[in-house]
């Protein structure tokens, strides 16, 4: 196989059956609806103005919105076995992967019930249950994954890792060791870098040499693929590439996807540095994909507006748990954060 990078072209449709098209739209859509209403939430209570400390959900927020068909299309092919490390924007891969919801959500709110027992908030969600972990710092999630899938390589198991980044973090050092590392051990890994094109609020044309990161994959040996225009059923295809030579015992491989982040890097990010801005909604991968199996007859109007109700009612069963769950107590705050 060659290790340069290709452009992944959009697969034909009748190449997906059906139900597995069906799957990757219900996908997204739950995590959509409960990014949107986290959102509502997360702002319900931060005026007058915009306080970032106030409310029921107090901190940073940094929501996936746009980036769903990555998590969608990758996580088709994985089991709970498998392990997945995410970045400080994560909530997509925790549902495409999934995440308990009621566990996710109690978290997000700081309550007992939730993944970290409320210590660890959406940025720092750790769930054994499906080998799942994210984190704030930047590329910090590569390492790990290496860790976890050098374990399951001693142990004899086909499960594998798959460490996710983006464009902006390709640059540090921890990217470029992890795909060395991967490289030399032929590890059982997938690296997967989402490039939105904006670090923050630096363009990826200003931060980084080369035009695709998929092209560094060659430095390392390994096979690099670039899937243009957020297309899922491309995500899957070279998923299931890299997915399959992970689990063959044939080493890492790299795919880097061109997402879109359709709202600001955090919440109260007012995007004045966004030129393309006004052309974010049109850009939207769930309405185009919702199109796309309108046209093809995979579903009608009431069959996808089943796939939103049914994505509502597990949104609303989650937000419902978390706000039902105990706040920690006070005396408790030093529990569970060592152990």
């Amino acid at each position: 196989m060659s290790t340069t990078s290709t452009d992944v072209a959009r697969e034909p449709a009748t190449k997906l059956p059906p139900d597995v098209r069906q799957k990757l739209l219900e996908v997204m859509v739950l995590s959509r609806t409960w990014e949107e209403a986290i959102q509502r939430e997360y702002h319900a209570d931060k005026g007058p103005g915009f306080d970032i400390g106030k409310g029921l959900i107090p901190g940073e927020m940094h929501l996936s919105a746009g980036q769903e068909p990555v998590a969608a299309g990758v996580c088709a092919h994985l089991t709970t076995d498998d392990a997945v490390t995410a970045t400080h924007r994560p909530h997509h891969f925790a549902i495409a992967h999934g995440m308990d919801l009621r566990a996710m959500t109690a978290e997000i709110y700081g309550r007992v019930d939730g993944l970290g027992h409320g210590r660890g908030g959406h940025m720092h969600l750790f769930d054994p249950k499906t080998h799942f972990s994210c984190s704030g710092i930047i590329a910090e999630g590569y390492p790990p994954a290496l860790g976890m899938a050098f374990a399951f390589k001693r142990q004899g198991k086909d499960a594998i890792a798959v460490a996710v980044t983006g464009e902006g973090a390709a640059n540090q050092g921890a990217f470029h060791e992890s795909l060395n590392l991967a490289a030399l051990w032929k590890l059982p890994v997938v690296f997967i870098v989402e490039d939105n094109d904006w670090g923050i609020s630096v363009p990826r044309t200003s931060s980084t040499a080369i035009p695709n990161n998929a092209d560094r994959a060659a430095a390392y040996g390994i096979p690099g693929e670039r899937v243009e225009d957020n297309d899922v059923e491309g995500v899957y295809a070279a998923a299931a590439r890299a997915v399959g030579r992970a689990r063959a015992g044939e080493g890492p491989s790299l795919i880097e996807v061109h997402t879109v982040r359709m709202l600001g890097h955090f919440e109260g990010d007012a995007q004045g540095y966004r030129p393309e801005l006004a052309d974010v909604p049109a850009r939207d991968p769930i309405a185009k994909y919702i199109e796309r199996l309108l046209a093809d007859g995979v579903l009608d109007a009431d069959g996808v507006e089943r796939i939103r109700a049914a994505a509502r009612e597990q949104v609303d069963d989650a937000i419902t748990f978390a706000k039902n769950s105990p706040v920690p107590e006070p005396g408790t705050a030093g529990s569970y954060v060592f152990a």
